[in-house]
């Protein structure tokens, strides 16, 4: 199955699209809080504490929406979010300066996000035979990339001709339309969780741990991608007028070299197993990294970004089939939801430190950015005996009766 193929399958592209919709808001968010709260003149110490209260909120309820989603089924928890989450944006929006308002809309925006990430991974089974999945999780992975070019865009273009509050009510449209576009598709309204593993226990999916170990590597590649974005931020300031589009052109390059990693790594019929192909491809990650410490020119440096963006995106397409295939039966989504928000959570640590470090010197930004990679990927390697003991999992329905 090509990706044309694909995407003429009943139900893909209307399941894309709606979780393309409702998750560019998290492409959107931390950028229009910031906007939005230095136009009402907020300062920086709170526009940080509004901006963390998203982010923490957000890693905390993905993984518990997840489990209720294993638990009830997808349409009444995405709706139920999205409409929660709505409130949480509408909150900012009515009043940005203000000092509970704010960080208090913004936590809720954040732990309310719909779940249509790790919801739709659940889905693919469903939808797809089981020899075209890492075809559909390699299309998946290669639309994030246009997220992260996409989100910050809109909130430019909105803030521009409107305004960053705008913006917010666009923010909370957006999720509300996606998650209504998911959640009535037949195969969200078909899908149940096999019944939970009993051995499941209150960890659920974080009882395997293989999971545990899968996750935490992943961390390590969130680690880079968000010390990368300071990498690049920086360096376009050092090399300010010598590259058209500074900094946002070496990340839109990055995304770029991950939208076709991603769907160059979807053509290829694997012979390695999943789980081969996941360390292969975070140490690949890590290769691409390494060239960024030479810190050539802007125009070497841009072709070096979209090298760095090429193994990305084929590392999260191999790592969405291995996370199914060792989650604990009845704990997928939570799974996927553990995955997103350990990345997020590298990311942002990533992120931190590596702003600490670009006050001295950028050097030690990039090697912070392939260290954070490289320790992922040995981790990988050196849990890969835990990764081949994972069972294989059952479709909780074929894929052809949906089809149907």
């Amino acid at each position: 199955m090509g990706y044309l193929a694909l995407l003429r399958a009943p139900h893909v592209t209307r399941l894309l699209l709606g979780t393309l919709l409702g998750r560019l808001p998290a492409g959107m968010t931390a950028l229009v809080i910031a906007l939005a709260l230095r136009d009402a003149g907020v300062p920086f110490g709170r526009i940080g504490l509004a901006t963390s209260a998203y982010a923490i909120s957000a890693a905390i309820g993905g993984p518990v929406l997840g489990r209720i989603v294993d638990r009830t089924g997808q349409p009444r928890v995405l709706l139920a979010s999205a409409v929660l989450a709505g409130g949480g944006y509408a909150l900012l929006a009515l009043d940005p300066g203000s000092a509970v308002a704010a960080p208090l809309g913004a936590a809720v925006a954040g732990l309310a996000m719909p779940p249509l990430e790790p919801c739709l991974r659940s889905l693919w089974p469903t939808v797809v035979e089981e020899e075209r999945l890492d075809t559909a999780y390699a299309f998946d992975s290669a639309s994030q990339q246009i997220l992260y070019v996409a989100g910050p865009l809109a909130v430019s273009v909105i803030s521009g001709v409107f305004s960053p509050v705008a913006a917010l009510w666009v923010a909370a449209g957006l999720g509300l339309a996606g998650a209504l576009i998911v959640a009535t598709t037949a195969p969200a309204r078909a899908w149940r969780a096999p019944a939970r593993e009993h051995s499941a226990g209150l960890l659920g999916p974080l009882r395997s741990p293989g999971l545990v170990l899968l996750v935490v590597g992943l961390a390590g590649a969130g680690w880079a991608v968000g010390a990368q974005n300071v990498l690049f931020i920086a360096y376009a300031e050092h090399h300010a007028g010598a590259l058209p589009g500074g900094a946002g052109t070496l990340l839109a390059l990055a995304a770029l070299g991950g939208l076709l990693g991603a769907l160059a790594y979807g053509m290829v019929s694997w012979r390695s197993t999943t789980a081969t192909r996941t360390w292969v491809m975070a140490l690949a990650m890590a290769a691409s990294y390494l060239p960024l410490v030479a810190l050539p020119g802007p125009y070497a440096m841009a072709a070096l970004a979209f090298l760095s963006g090429v193994a990305l995106a084929p590392l999260l397409a191999a790592a969405f089939v291995l996370v199914a295939e060792l989650a604990p039966t009845g704990t997928v989504t939570e799974a996927f939801a553990w995955l997103v928000t350990l990345f997020a959570t590298g990311n942002s640590l990533g992120y931190a430190v590596s702003g600490r470090l670009a006050e001295d010197s950028l050097r030690p930004v990039a090697l912070c950015a392939v260290g954070g990679i490289a320790l992922g990927g040995v981790l990988l390697f050196g849990a890969r005996g835990w990764f081949r003991t994972a069972p294989a999992p059952a479709a909780p329905a074929p894929a052809a009766a949906l089809a149907g």
